[in-house]
């Protein structure tokens, strides 16, 4: 195996596979990418046996062979080099890659290429292209709320895909964010419902394009982005029926500046426990009383004004939930739906872009 390349065309390659592989280092190989060099090209596969991510691009070639690396090291070493110089990787005996560009020289000691585990590969026969900003920007709006638990179905969003529409949902079990977007074009022959796991999620966030291309098999998910492909292992289990979470008949109704909202929880909630980031809000005529307590520190209170006309309510909610809604809604205004001290609050812009966005969030006792 022996190519050569420019630093600034591998760096970006290598970069994203750091994302991948993994870090506790519990199967030495798993920390290793497999380098593969064929008459044309040259592959890079990472993987953590649930996610993996494959790359392919150009080089100047002049020994076929594959072998696998640590991807930090190998990272590591090609960033440090100088920029706008040819980086030239070859194998060496006695499972060694030996990294040349100037007067640099490094060899890194490998493993066996076959031990790397088998990732699976795409077809991308079902031609599913999904718009990779409005996927990313629907992303962002669930992947605060998605659980890191041992309910592994909640550890990942569930994306449906229905004819000319996509929609997200995640749950804690302490909230919930839902989000959809019509797209055209979009033809689904049938309703395709898959959880995605978060740090697929977290990695897709990473990548620019205009296209998405989409596939699926029994095992796996797909993710195609010019010439990386992110591959995901289904996550099993049910996803909770989101529907039945979402309040339809909240009476008690009132409209808030977010940026008011946004700077009075910040400030109240410097005084509220570390552990609960509990606030409470007194919902009164046209006024939105907040207030927290901590008995080691003191208390603060603070007070916006509302669109409200509605009876009065005490409420409290997590600060910190409520930040991660207002900090992703686009809207000038927020909406908030509510019944009772008890019920689940329903939070949504007061005017949805072209992405419909809604927060279901149950309040604490304080």
């Amino acid at each position: 195996m022996k190519f050569s390349i420019e630093k600034e065309k591998i760096v970006d390659e290598l970069q994203h596979l750091q994302g991948i592989v993994e870090k506790r280092n519990t199967m030495p190989i798993l920390a290793n990418i497999l380098v593969e060099v064929s008459e044309k090209e040259i592959n890079l596969t990472g993987t953590d046996l649930e996610v993996g991510l494959k790359s392919h691009f150009p080089a100047d070639i002049e020994q076929q062979g594959s072998i696998t690396v640590s991807g930090k090291k190998l990272f590591e070493i090609v960033k440090s080099l100088k920029e706008k110089q040819k980086v030239e990787f070859k194998e060496g005996g006695d499972l060694l890659m030996e990294i040349k560009s100037g007067e640099s020289e490094f060899k890194i000691l490998c493993l066996p290429k076959e031990d790397f585990p088998q990732v699976p590969e795409p077809k991308f026969d079902k031609k599913i292209n999904i718009p990779l900003n409005v996927f990313k920007e629907m992303t962002e709006r669930v992947y605060f709320a998605i659980a890191q638990e041992q309910r592994y179905y909640l550890n990942g969003a569930l994306m449906i895909l229905k004819n000319n529409s996509i929609h997200m949902v995640s749950t804690d079990g302490h909230r919930l964010a839902y989000t959809a977007k019509n797209i055209d074009k979009m033809n689904i022959e049938q309703e395709i419902k898959v959880i995605i796991s978060k740090k697929t999620l977290g990695e897709l966030r990473k990548f620019d394009n205009e296209q998405l291309e989409f596939d699926l098999d029994e095992n796996n998910l797909f993710f195609k982005v010019k010439n990386k492909t992110l591959i995901s292992r289904i996550i099993e289990g049910k996803f909770p029926n989101y529907e039945a979470v979402i309040p339809k008949d909240n009476p008690n109704i009132f409209l808030v500046s977010r940026d008011e909202i946004i700077d009075a929880i910040k400030r109240v909630a410097l005084l509220s426990t570390e552990r609960s980031r509990g606030i409470k809000f007194f919902i009164e005529e046209n006024q939105l009383r907040l207030f927290s307590s901590n008995p080691e520190i003191g208390e603060a209170k603070d007070k916006v004004y509302i669109d409200y006309s509605g009876q009065e309510l005490e409420i409290g909610f997590n600060s910190q939930y409520l930040l991660d809604f207002l900090n992703t809604a686009k809207s000038d205004k927020i909406r908030f739906e509510l019944k009772d001290e008890n019920s689940a609050a329903l939070v949504k812009p007061e005017v949805d872009d072209d992405i419909k966005y809604i927060y279901v969030l149950m309040p604490m006792k304080i």
